[in-house]
This record gives C-alpha cells, sequence and structure tokens, in this order.
C-alpha cells in the first residue's frame, strides 16, 4: 500500500483517486473548493461519470479514499503527489496554469520529506521543468523531491474502463529512479509502460489528441465531398477501416469533436508552436473543419426549412458525446448559438446534462423527454450520439412535430428506414442516401451517363 495524494477532484482527480484506492492505495483527494469536497464528504459526486459514484463508496467505506481541503493534511504522509487540476483556454488559445501554479507553490508551503509529484494535467511541454523551478525557488534544496510526468488519456464515460485498462502508460522524467518508482504503482495494470524524458512525455499527450481530432476533422472534410459526390461517408469509412494501416477507430463523421480535450488541446499545440516560429497549418486546417460541422447543421436547416425565423429546432442531446454530463465546448452550444442569432425558437434534451444546460443556455427551452421536445417542432437535430435516441418510437416522434424534419448530425438513423416512416432526412455526408439527391445516375462533372 502506498500513500497517495491526489489535488484537483475533475475528471481526472477524482477518478485518478478513487481507482488507486481501488487497487488497495490509500489516497486522500484534495481541492481548494470546499463545497465540492464537502459534497464528495458527502457522497454526493461533483461530476457524472458512469460508475464512479459506487466506486468513490466502496472506497471511503474501506477506509482508503478520503476528501480535505488541506495541503497539510494530504501531504503529511504522501509517497507520491498527482497534480490533476485544470488548465482551461487562455485569450490566445494556450493554456492557463493559474491552477497549477498554485498547486505547486502549495506543495512547496507544506513539504518536509522527500516527494514524488506526478503532473497528470495536460500542460505545456516544459511544465515538469518549471513546476521543478518554483517548488525550488520556494524551498531552496531543503527538501528532496522529483517530478515526473504521467499524462492522462482517459475518455470521459468510459474514464474508469480506461484507467484500469490503458493502452499505455507514458511517464517522463530527469529522475529515472523516480519514474520506475511511478511505474510500480501501475503494474496492477499490466499495461506497456513507456519511460522518456519530461518534455517528450508531455509531447505525446499533445501529439496524441491533436492526431485524434485530425482523424475526426479529416472524415468530416471527406463527409462533405461525398455529399458534392453522392458517395456515403459510413460505407466509405468502413471500407478505410478495414485498412490495419489506418483502422475504424474516430472515423465517424458528424457535427465535429468537443469536450475538455481535443479542442483546448489542438489551439494550445497551434499556440506552443507558433511562439516558437512554426506554422501548425494543419492543426489550424483541423480546427476550422471542426468549426465548420456546426455551420453546416445550419445550412441543412435552411436548405429543409428556409428562413430559420420562428421555426422551432429541436437538439437531441446536449453534451459533447455520450455517458457525461460535460458541455464543455459541445456542438449543441454552438448551433444553439446560431438558431437563436437567426430568430429560431430552440429547445433541448440530454439524459443527463439538464443542468448544465440550465447554466450555459438559459434561453434554450428544456424539455423532460425526447417526445416533449418533438411535440410542435418543425425540426429536429441528433447532436449527441445517446443510446436512447436510437430507440426513439420515430413514428410517434413523427406525428408529433409539426414538420417531419430529422437532421441527423451522428448518422445514428438509417436513411431509408427513416424515410420510410415519413421524415425528410439529411444525414452527414450520406450521398444519395441522405442529402435528398434522387437522381443517382446524374452525371458528375458535366460528363455524359452511361
Amino acid at each position: 500500500m502506498k500513500n497517495i495524494t491526489v489535488i484537483g477532484v475533475g475528471y481526472v482527480g477524482l477518478v485518478t483517486g478513487a481507482c488507486f484506492a481501488d487497487l488497495g492505495n490509500r489516497v486522500i483527494c484534495l481541492d481548494i473548493d470546499e463545497e465540492k469536497i464537502e459534497k464528495l464528504k458527502q457522497g454526493i459526486m461533483p461530476i457524472y461519470e458512469p460508475g464512479l459514484e459506487e466506486l468513490v463508496e466502496r472506497n471511503v467505506r474501506a477506509e482508503r479514499l478520503s476528501f480535505t481541503t488541506s495541503y497539510a493534511e494530504a501531504l503529511k504522509e504522501a509517497e507520491f503527489a498527482f497534480i490533476a487540476v485544470g488548465t482551461p483556454e487562455g485569450v490566445d488559445g494556450e493554456a492557463d496554469m493559474r491552477y497549477v501554479r498554485m498547486a505547486a507553490e502549495s506543495i512547496a508551503d507544506v513539504l518536509d520529506h522527500p516527494l514524488i509529484i506526478v503532473n497528470k494535467s495536460t500542460v505545456p511541454v516544459g511544465t515538469g521543468d518549471w513546476i521543478a523551478d518554483i517548488i525550488r525557488a520556494r524551498r531552496g534544496d531543503e527538501v528532496e523531491f522529483s517530478v515526473v510526468s504521467c499524462p492522462e488519456f482517459l475518455r470521459e464515460g468510459s474514464a474508469i474502463s480506461d484507467f484500469m485498462n490503458p493502452a499505455r502508460i507514458i511517464l517522463g522524467s530527469v529522475d529515472r529512479d523516480a519514474a520506475e518508482k511511478v511505474a510500480q504503482l501501475h503494474l496492477p495494470l499490466r499495461a506497456p509502460i513507456m519511460i522518456t524524458d519530461l518534455r517528450t512525455a508531455e509531447m505525446i499527450k499533445y501529439a496524441s489528441n491533436a492526431f485524434l481530432a485530425t482523424r475526426i476533422s479529416f472524415i468530416n472534410e471527406i463527409a462533405n465531398i461525398c455529399e458534392a459526390l453522392g458517395a456515403d461517408v459510413k460505407e466509405v469509412a468502413t471500407g478505410m477501416g478495414y485498412d490495419p494501416r489506418i483502422g475504424p477507430h474516430f472515423l465517424d463523421a458528424g457535427v465535429g469533436y468537443g469536450g475538455s480535450c481535443f479542442p483546448k488541446d489542438v489551439k494550445a499545440l497551434a499556440h506552443m508552436a507558433a511562439t516558437h516560429g512554426r506554422h501548425p497549418q494543419l492543426l489550424y486546417a483541423v480546427m476550422e473543419i471542426n468549426a465548420d460541422q456546426r455551420r453546416m447543421v445550419i445550412r441543412k436547416l435552411r436548405d429543409v426549412l428556409g428562413d430559420l425565423h420562428g421555426k422551432t429546432v429541436g437538439l437531441l442531446g446536449l453534451s459533447f458525446k455520450p455517458n457525461t454530463d460535460d458541455m464543455r465546448e459541445a456542438p449543441a452550444i454552438t448551433i444553439a448559438h446560431y438558431l437563436i442569432a437567426e430568430g429560431a425558437h430552440v429547445r433541448g434534451y440530454d439524459p443527463a446534462a439538464m443542468e448544465n444546460a440550465r447554466r450555459l443556455l438559459p434561453e434554450m427551452e428544456l424539455c423532460p423527454d425526447p417526445y416533449t421536445l418533438a411535440e410542435g417542432c418543425d425540426a429536429l437535430v441528433v447532436v449527441t450520439d445517446w443510446n436512447e435516441f436510437k430507440h426513439l418510437d420515430l413514428a410517434r416522434v413523427r406525428d408529433l412535430m409539426r414538420r417531419p424534419i430529422l437532421i441527423d448530425g451522428r448518422n445514428i438513423y438509417d436513411p431509408g428506414a427513416v424515410r420510410k416512416v415519413g421524415f425528410i432526412y439529411r444525414g452527414v455526408g450520406r450521398g444519395f442516401n441522405g442529402e435528398g439527391i434522387t437522381d443517382p445516375h446524374r452525371p458528375l462533372n458535366n460528363e455524359k451517363g452511361s
């Protein structure tokens, strides 16, 4: 059993602390938000994540997991201190490092024994050195410590499974012995462990997220071309995915990526590159394509409804992805703002994100279920691919709507089946199947048909 402190109880920190406790360690989770810590002591989770409440409850009951707002209490017997605080987007796209600085300074102020500081937050390359400099500036050589980078690769909605079954563990440090000790913490997970230097480990996180965001923007670019040429992007992606050099993952065309990681990390990486004299044109293109996918929804609505002023549009799904209540950089927010700017009345429903939506989109009418949402709507837009939406009674939905128009922003429905029910259907990159093109033999590029 090791004594571990986790600083920050957001998605990464709380999942990391609870999972390490479940592996048999003694874990203290620390946060300066007194209300959040008090609720956790009462068993109230600050986030929605499947399985997290049960995991926390089990380990609190076993006295392996506890919560505090005191750095002195949290670090008193700690062997490892994981920094898992937020690094929100700054004014120019850079990572805002104020919370990391606060954590490093607070650690330095109470540190009185050797400690391995493990950075889990997604931070600019060079942060590990910066953290070490902060602590040395406040404590000199008074106390021995080491800094290890251990970037997280947790997906919201499956964070516990991702922690317990990681594809790899990345560790970076100038202190090989410290990195080996952090590796020992992760041995029960039976995952490949890569040990490298601090800056390379930090870069692996950014490069990984930027590459996944690039795949999403790539398939959305292909989807737009498919619409023009009459091909079906779902079939295209399936055919591409059979190639082992490509694989099937992150090739789902739709309204683009969102959440707390991809948008922020791509911008931060582009900012780092630009400030060091590089021109990250691919990253800029990835971001522009992603932004255009939101505008694409509005174009499709205009195509079938004309002027959107006075029209009622319902958004099915508000969180940025299923199985989470997180609405950070959610496509629904941008789409709703566009619709409201054009004079439309916007309704929304989400299985988990209603409270966040009430705060972030006060102009939106929130509905208790998909059928109430559909009543009197001129169009519905699938924004988040919750499983619940795949099993709706579409005939009932059609009968409740003023006009049976469905914009499938996640391609969760079969175009033919939906049209058979009586909907006017528009998918993303579905070609002749999903875009309402009636003549599949229409010659392309002014060529004669065969």
